[in-house]
């Protein structure tokens, strides 16, 4: 046949990363055999599912194995699986573009680093270049399973922007990877080194992981050497099918590594066999740091949970499995009786799928139930890293909404500063007699929520209001209407609670200011709905109050921030009467100067409600006017 060979440029991004990998990636350089290893197993996996439609794939090989061999005179390590292999437009969509990997991400991920690190490598589908960590050439030989010997290709790059293609002939299919290494990786030729890091990573793969067994391997590619005696060095088993008695905590930690690309321990995990009509196995883990890609288009392909049936990998099925908000968990599902030709089609309409996630969701939300319960330092942590994460369930998840609501931790006025400690069920618990409601406040920060003055009335009576500062707050509380019979209230919607004395004083001073109220309310015209005394402030000349339903301001800036489309509302304002700038502007007789005094008013309030001043040049100018008059 007339061999083709041709040289290409990479994508632009996959260059930026290569330029990462050889230029500034020099931490935990041993990953790199285990992404290839694992590269090498979805390989394998992938075949093993094609073949259960397609047998004669298998023909020749029936064996799924991954080798590992070095050769200290060449100063190459070699990866070979006998997987699924690949054609030429398949290597170049894999290897030599940006295709489906994360490659994309794994760069906005890079550029927040502080130090380059190559742990970040794996988690984003872009294992295969963290090869140029240690090697300065990498050699591909690749034949897809079922084609013809003389339908191999040879990919060969050394990662500085340009990579060779050629049709070879190759005797058998899968895929084989050889690294030249850089003049000071030696240590990657030391069989020792290379059989721990093996155990260390890699020792789950559910497929043989051969390597020589004597120093014949170390000169295997000379052909007046002795084969080598393979021996396998790994497992080999699929840890989950294991009895949990028989398995330690470090195997557990280990697998959790390998699966979630991560150098840290797992938070907790969860193993868990169910017998009966549906029968399946599930290991699920909680993190203890979010992943890189959580919110950088976890959304959108999350890849959290491997889905096996009769220990055949079917796909990576997270949207299927587990809804959004659980994204972080990370794990494996093993199911007995779904179909072993499903698709991704048939498993979004499948009953015996929908109840395989409900008791996933059951075993993850009793995992975090029993860490804040047991280990509340460990539960402190988690929070702070996927407690945003956990709200959104609040609103996809209706039918464990006050499951997941008991989970959460907020700031209150009676907690120590912006530890976010206090649970609805504390809050319920230390409510005073003839209390009725959950109080909160939302703000665009601790220090605007803590020193709103729409708390003074509260703090005034003793009443204890939630602190909720984080920007989905808002949005969750739209759904999260009442938690154990009892509402939840923002202090500035609506009317506050008051007792008949209460009443009758409001009433008085409603009339009492009654001119003044209608003062100020000519003053700024069209920029507020109306003016009217305040039962919320005891400090503060002003706040704004908001109807039962209407927006905070700071979440509608936020949403205009995004380019959402948000309807125009006319504040509030409410004044304090007694407040000295209160009385100061009751006494103004200059039009002007009243004008500057109400316009004030409207804006501290809009400021400490989180609005944005429609003329911030303005309001200084008046400012100043006010202070040197």
């Amino acid at each position: 046949m007339t061999t083709t060979t041709e040289t290409r440029k990479f994508e632009a991004e996959v260059a930026q990363v290569l330029h990462l990998v050889t230029h500034s990636l020099y931490s935990h350089k041993e990953i790199f055999l285990r992404e290839l290893i694992s590269n090498a197993s979805d390989a394998c996996d992938k075949l093993r599912f094609e073949s259960i439609a397609n047998p004669e794939l298998l023909a020749g090989e029936p064996e799924l194995r991954i080798d590992v061999s070095w050769d200290r005179d060449a100063r190459t390590i070699t990866i070979r699986d006998t997987g699924i292999g690949m054609d030429r437009d398949e290597v170049v969509a894999n290897i030599g573009s940006i295709a489906s990997s994360g490659t994309r991400r794994f760069l906005e991920a890079m550029g927040q680093e502080q130090k380059a690190d190559a742990r970040l490598i794996g988690q984003f589908g872009v294992g295969f270049y963290s090869a140029f960590v240690v090697a300065d050439r990498v050699t591909v030989l690749t034949r897809r399973a079922g084609a013809a010997p003389e339908t191999g290709v040879k990919w060969d790059s050394d990662g500085r922007g340009e990579y060779t293609l050629e049709d070879v002939t190759l005797p058998g299919r899968g895929t084989t990877v050889v690294l030249h290494l850089k003049a000071d990786e030696d240590e990657f030729l030391d069989a020792w080194q290379l059989r721990s890091l093996v155990h260390k990573y890699s020792d789950h793969v559910a497929f043989p992981i051969r390597m020589p067994k004597d120093v014949a391997a170390d000169a295997e590619e000379d052909s007046a050497s002795p084969a080598p005696t393979w021996e396998t060095v790994n497992d080999a088993s699929a840890l989950w099918t294991r009895p949990k008695a028989e398995i330690s905590d470090e195997e557990y930690q280990n697998f959790y590594k390998s699966l979630g690309h991560d150098f840290n321990d797992a938070a907790a995990w969860s193993h868990n066999r169910v017998e009966g009509s549906q029968s399946f196995t599930t290991l699920l883990y909680l993190p203890a740091q979010p992943p890189f890609d959580l919110m950088m288009g976890g959304r959108d392909e999350r890849k959290g949970l491997k889905l096996y049936i009769k220990r055949v990998f079917i796909m990576d099925a997270a949207e299927e499995l587990l809804p959004n908000y659980l994204r972080f968990v990370r794990g494996v599902v093993d199911a007995d009786d779904l179909p072993l030709n499903v698709s991704r089609e048939i498993l979004q309409h499948n009953r015996q799928l929908e109840r395989i996630k409900g008791a996933c969701v059951k075993r993850v939300l009793d995992m975090i139930e029993r860490m804040s319960r047991d280990e509340p330092e460990k539960f402190t942590a988690f929070l702070k890293a996927f407690g945003n994460t956990l709200k959104e369930g609040i609103v996809e998840d209706a039918g464990n909404r006050e499951r997941i609501a008991r989970l959460l931790r907020f700031a209150s006025t009676r907690g120590e500063g912006d530890a976010r400690s206090v649970s609805l069920d504390d809050y319920i618990g230390r409510m005073q007699e003839g209390q009725d409601a959950i109080w909160y406040v939302t703000a665009d920060g601790y220090r605007a929520a803590a020193g709103s003055p729409q708390l003074e009335a509260f703090k005034a009576r003793g009443i204890e209001v939630l602190l909720m500062s984080d920007r989905i707050d808002e949005w969750m509380l739209g759904q999260l209407r009442e938690y154990d019979g009892k509402p939840l209230k923002h202090v500035a919607k609506g009317e506050l609670p008051l007792d008949e004395a209460e009443k009758k004083k409001l009433e008085d001073a409603t009339g009492a200011a009654a001119p003044l109220l209608e003062r100020i309310k000519a003053l700024l015209g069209e920029r507020v709905e109306d003016v009217r005394v305040s039962a919320r402030l005891t400090d503060s000349p002003s706040c704004l109050a908001l109807s039962e339903w209407e927006m905070a301001p700071h979440l509608a800036h936020l949403l205009r921030e995004a380019g959402q489309d948000v309807p125009e509302q006319k504040p509030t304002l409410e004044i304090n009467p007694q407040h000295a700038l209160v009385r100061k502007l009751q006494g103004e007789a200059d039009d002007a100067r009243a004008t500057d005094l109400a316009t004030l008013l409207l804006e501290q309030a809009e400021l400490a409600a989180g609005a944005p001043l429609p003329d911030p040049a303005a309001f200084v100018q008046r400012m100043n006017r006010l202070l040197t008059s």
